[in-house]
């Protein structure tokens, strides 16, 4: 199977019959960078009543996620989508056509999408054009002939670029290729801001938005620590992950600075970070009251998310109060989606 699965051991206690709903787990599926955070939501909500059945977290990555949890309504299909980006409107319209009827979008807080070396690395400091023209497949049309870090910027070592990140079926992926090779695209190429517009969509996407596939990005998987293992073993070498692996390896790594700054929590917070991007998760809302625990889950996910709450601890960064309060009051009160809203 691909990705991680996390299945905490099921309670032999049988569990109280005032509980309605079925017995079977809580099931949430989905983005890598999300997993840690809902794995720990997990991880309380059995702590709290352990007659509880343990709830069955997935790594499979967004994209991968979404088409699980679209499939249908039902005990055999997924309750929860984790996501490190928003959840296209194709994607809603696929939900709709199996009948999975409402949904909630709840924003549990912030990321960024970093890039990090090991510390024994040669502490480069890039900007977006750089990473375009090093990991673009097609940078300005043309196939990617760049082999090294000076071929992009003279001001760059001659080191060989050799990047790990994510699958195609990962949101940081995605998030990626939107928060810094779009950006970098348009800065080198002008003439990509008419093909955006219009005048050629694909020609756009396959100038600035496809990653090389001949060597120089490596596809690591859905499993963030192994990017973090990789870079411990070679120092040249630089990763995509979510922040929140960057801060549970700060001893043995670094973040690489965009645009002059770094990705730290308060940059992130404040907007200064290109790569800041939102953190979601979808719920089905006619599995809130067939499912067992579901609403106290959700409302457990709510009190973990606030500053100095346990996920902040494991590396999320909070959202602005009012966004942590009408996220809660989705939960709370049970408010759908609004398609319109989505792309």
């Amino acid at each position: 199977m691909l990705g991680r699965l996390v299945l905490f051991a099921l309670s032999a206690v049988a569990l109280s019959a005032c509980d309605s709903g079925t017995t079977r787990p809580i099931r949430a599926v989905g983005s890598s960078t999300v997993f840690p955070f809902t794995t720990a939501v997990a991880e309380a909500f059995v702590n709290q009543d352990k007659r509880r059945a343990a709830p069955v977290i997935e790594s499979i990555g967004s994209g991968a996620g979404f088409r699980a949890f679209c499939e249908g309504v039902g005990s055999q299909y997924p309750d929860i989508a984790n996501a490190s980006r928003r959840m296209k409107r194709t994607e809603y319209d696929t939900c709709q056509k199996n009948n999975v009827g409402e949904i909630l979008e709840v924003q549990i807080g912030l990321d960024g999408v970093v890039l990090a070396e090991s510390n024994a690395g040669p502490r480069l400091k890039l900007s977006r054009k750089d990473l375009y023209l090093a990991l673009a497949a097609n940078p300005m049309g043309k196939p990617n002939a760049a082999k090294t870090w000076r071929d992009v910027n003279p001001s760059l070592p001659a080191i060989p670029i050799y990047v790990m990140g994510p699958p195609s079926t990962s949101g940081t992926r995605d998030a990626f290729t939107e928060l810094m090779l779009e950006p970098g695209c348009l800065e080198a190429y002008p003439e990509a801001k008419a093909l955006k517009a219009g005048s050629d969509p694909a020609k756009f996407q396959d100038a600035c938005l496809r990653i090389r596939d001949d060597g120089p990005y490596v596809d690591k998987g859905e499993n963030d620590n192994l990017i973090v293992q990789g870079l411990s073993q070679n120092p040249n070498a630089l990763g995509i992950f979510g922040y929140s692996y960057l801060e549970e390896n700060i001893d043995r790594l670094h973040g690489t600075p965009i645009e002059g700054v770094e990705p730290t929590n308060n940059e992130i917070v404040t907007g200064k970070y290109p790569g800041g991007r939102p953190l979601y998760i979808y719920v089905k809302q006619r599995h809130i009251k067939a499912v067992r625990g579901m609403q106290d889950f959700l409302n457990l996910y709510a009190t973990m998310w606030k500053p100095k709450g346990e996920l902040t601890k494991r590396g999320l960064i909070a959202a602005p109060s009012e966004v942590q309060e009408h996220s809660a009051e989705i939960i709370e009160k049970g408010i759908a989606l609004d398609p319109s809203q989505l792309h």
